[in-house]
């Protein structure tokens, strides 16, 4: 698409019950969006919303007036119903103003910013319907409250001639002069909404039309036979009168009234047969038409005007065909049976703009970086080579206090700073998992085998990583140092005893200045050590401190409003083994060299295919002078 234009859905919100919490934060929710038709005659569909808010749920962060600048809060859950996308989003009370209009019940709307990624949109009977889109970021805004969601588009353009413009990029190509449609037909649109229809609404419609034009012809002929036969009519009275002038006998009258007759009826007969030639051509091209329709929904193809590859495909079918061109080890896509019919399906023989691979290999990047929970807590920067060096300045020293009678002189400037810039060097490593497949393996087995494969390849993946950057050794085939080994602050606790809130503010304290701030400080527990603080009624899970970002992240309670993340990558419980961590994540960086890589070779000696997927990543600590960035629970006997 030419013209990535964000829009925004403006809708009306309401605000939660009071709930028990130590940061006194407030709780709106409602609908964004939902899949009536709005008063512009615009509507976004059901099935949009799920894939179009996936890439959103990385950093649900919600603004305040489409500020980027002025984040106020996150959105904490959301479902897809069919009534439309409903969200709810905890405002933190560190937003200020905004918290306090919200509070005092003065803003009482958000608004949703997305970009059209797939739509159709009829320019005779002005209807744009959105199929796929993105959803960009979520605003608490001062626009009155509508009756229901409506599109900002008019407002989202500069002028009227922009607008009709962008609207023009999505009208159907299969039908491009689409001001020629039938009015009824542009009407019958508008009434329902949505341009699906089922094999039961095909059908049906196919009777209506065929009824419709059998009625039709009818009164047409019927019409001319009619005004024909009033012509005749005059013509006989005519010939009646010139007969009763000139003092014809009536043997001769009655003779004309026979031809006339025979004339009439002759003309009858040849408009019956003709018309009934017609209404038979006319069923034959309805009856083909019904054929072609019912091949068509039988080949579970669905109905797409953009002409690209990508949309008229699913995301399943794309990443079926690439990893069994993959496992197999062939060249293309289409050199799979499989690959070929999706190709012919689509209507095209090569992919789009974005590569098949590229999109599966993202794809399965982002499952895998969705099940990780403790790599995901570390900040992630990007990294060209597999080693990289940064500086940093981690003592920034103390400014000096000027005392009057020192203005004027060289005291005045304060006390001189020399910069002790430091170094740090962050390395990528690189995963990898390998999966065996041999030649007798037929196509038709492998798509069974393929989620399967695909399912385990992504968890050993992501379990590897989330393992390494909690307690990996750092050295020799464990490369990546993991913050369990960081950790020099140690708590001990007995392993017969259960572990307490208290316990864990313990090992806060032993971060020292890295302990100051609960918000950057971070608890990472064994399973043991969940079902003790479960037991302890200090211990606030989620249902007792709100929604906040469960599904999100894998948070499943807090304390002293420093989050608590279950992580399943501990060692069983025993002496001398690692029960808990509490880490300050602002002081480790992670870094990502590339995403997730497929590579395959043919083992001809063992007859069988070898598939590799594989990606970089690392972690450091930024500093250790400040304080310490980790403490740990260990367990004695």
């Amino acid at each position: 698409m030419s013209d990535k234009k964000v829009l925004r859905i403006d809708s009306a919100f309401t605000k939660s019950a009071p709930m028990e919490s130590e940061d006194q934060s407030i709780f709106i929710e409602g609908y964004a969006n939902t899949v009536d038709i709005d008063r512009s005659g615009d509507v976004i569909l059901e099935t949009a919303w799920a894939p179009g808010i996936k890439n959103y749920l990385k950093n649900p962060i919600v603004l305040a007036y489409h500020d980027h600048d002025d984040p106020i809060g996150r959105m904490v859950d959301y479902k897809v119903d069919a009534k439309g996308l409903w969200v709810r989003i905890r405002i933190s009370p560190a937003a200020g103003e905004v918290y306090n209009l919200i509070k005092d019940g003065v803003l009482t709307a958000f608004s949703v910013g997305f970009w059209v990624k797939d739509a159709t949109y009829d320019s005779a009977s002005d209807i744009f319907v959105i199929k796929e889109i993105e959803l960009m970021e979520i605003s608490v805004v001062s626009v009155p409250c509508n009756q229901e969601s409506t599109f900002s588009l008019a407002k989202s353009f500069e002028s009227a001639v922009d607008l009709e413009s962008f609207k023009n990029q999505f009208v159907s190509k299969a039908n491009p002069d689409n001001s020629q449609e039938p009015k009824e037909q542009a009407n019958d649109i508008k009434t329902k909404g949505t341009f699906s229809m089922t094999p039961e609404e095909i059908q049906a419609m196919i009777a209506k039309q065929t009824a419709e034009a059998i009625e039709k012809a009818s009164k047409e002929r019927a019409d001319t036979e009619t005004k024909k036969l009033a012509e005749v009519a005059a013509e006989k009275a005519l010939n009646d009168k010139i007969t009763a002038s000139v003092a014809a006998s009536a043997k001769a009258a009655e003779s004309g009234a026979e031809l006339l007759l025979a004339e009439i009826k002759s003309r009858a007969e040849a408009q019956e047969a003709s018309t009934k030639s017609i209404l038979d051509g006319l069923h034959a091209s309805i009856k083909e038409k019904s054929a072609e329709l019912e091949a068509i929904t039988k080949s579970k193809m669905r109905f797409d005007t953009s002409g690209d590859i990508e949309k008229a495909l699913n995301d399943k079918e794309i990443e079926t065909a690439v990893l069994l061109k993959t496992f197999m080890n062939k060249g293309a896509i289409g050199d799979t049976k499989f690959g070929k019919q999706l190709l012919e399906k689509a209507g095209a023989h090569v992919p789009g703009a974005v590569p098949w691979e590229q999109q599966v290999s993202l794809n399965m990047e982002s499952e895998i970086r969705r099940r990780l929970v403790v790599q995901s807590l570390v900040r992630q920067v990007a990294m060209q080579t597999n080693v990289m060096k940064m500086p940093l300045n981690p003592i920034a020293g103390l400014g000096t206090w000027v005392t009057n009678a020192q203005f004027g002189t060289g005291n005045s400037s304060g006390a001189a700073q020399t910069h002790a810039l430091a170094e740090i060097t962050l390395s990528a490593y690189k995963v990898a998992t390998k999966e065996y497949l041999a030649y007798e393996e037929e196509e038709d087995s492998l798509l069974v085998l393929l989620p399967i494969i695909r399912d385990a390849m992504v968890r050993r993946v992501a379990r590897s990583v989330d393992l390494a950057f909690l307690r990996g050794a750092g050295t020799g085939a464990d490369p990546v140092k993991g913050l369990a080994v960081y950790a020099t602050a140690n708590t001990t606790s007995p392993v017969a005893t259960a572990i307490t809130v208290a316990k864990l503010r313990e090992m806060r304290k032993n971060l020292g200045i890295f302990g100051l701030d609960p918000s950057e400080v971070t608890y990472v527990v064994s399973q043991d050590v969940y079902y003790d603080l479960l037991d302890d009624p200090v211990f606030q899970t989620m249902n007792q401190v709100g929604v906040q970002a469960t599904l999100l992240t894998g948070q499943i309670g807090t304390i002293g409003n420093s989050p608590v993340i279950v992580s399943g990558e501990f060692e069983d419980k025993a002496a001398t083994k690692i029960g808990a961590i509490a880490v300050n994540t602002s002081n480790f960086i992670a870094g990502n060299q590339r995403g997730l890589r497929f590579d395959t070779q043919s083992d001809a000696e063992n007859q069988r295919n070898i598939l590799v997927a594989s990606l970089r990543t690392g972690m450091t600590q930024l500093t250790s002078t400040q304080g310490q960035g980790v403490s740990k629970l260990t367990w004695i006997a």
